[in-house]
């Protein structure tokens, strides 16, 4: 009597998702979660202190080149980051979406693993960000909570979301779909 086993696996794959969408007028280490953001082609979320043509961070970038195109237009951070530096920092103080500054936190997405010039495109809107970097952990994660950014600095990807430019404009909110676009050219995406 011959007797045959079954093995059934389950993949979970999570459809790749805006979770989060915040903004800040005032430069500081967080921002804002709001209903929706409006990105403006050029420029990035309207009413958000780094929108612009030219770089909006303070340091180093703003102070060694004042006039250099804004490559920091959008700050997108996946969910899955967020959690993972809270599993490792202080128990019981999870990290939320906007309190690193990320202006999108997305889910079901590796962004770092990306390359330059991938198009991001969000669910039945027109808007279209292009990634331009990683951003490396800074010192004003401190200020959001004490020992942060070496928490960042622990974890094996050393980066705290990437940075992109908006090409389309149109409005993001949360829930909607992300289809990326990747270049034809394959190129890492470096620290901007």
């Amino acid at each position: 009597m011959s007797t045959t086993t079954t093995t059934t696996t389950t993949t979970l794959t999570a459809t790749p998702r805006v979770l989060s969408v915040a903004k800040s007028t005032m430069h500081s280490p967080s921002k804002t979660p709001v209903p929706s953001i409006t990105l403006i082609a050029d420029l990035g979320v309207a009413g958000d202190c780094h929108a612009g043509k030219t770089i909006q961070h303070f340091f180093p970038q703003q102070q060694n080149n004042p006039t250099g195109t804004n490559l920091r237009q959008v700050h997108l951070v996946p969910a899955e980051t967020l959690r993972e530096v809270s599993q490792q920092g202080s128990p019981g103080v999870p990290l939320t979406a906007g309190q690193i500054g990320e202006n999108v936190t997305t889910e079901g997405i590796e962004l770092a693993g990306l390359p330059r010039g991938t198009e991001v495109h969000f669910g039945d809107s027109e808007a279209v960000i292009v990634l331009t970097g990683v951003r490396e952990p800074g010192p004003g994660l401190d200020r959001v909570r004490a020992g942060l950014r070496e928490e960042f600095l622990g974890i094996s990807r050393r980066w705290a979301g990437v940075m992109g430019v908006v090409t389309q404009g149109g409005e993001v909110r949360p829930g909607m779909g992300i289809t990326l676009v990747k270049p034809g050219r394959i190129e890492a995406l470096p620290v901007v």
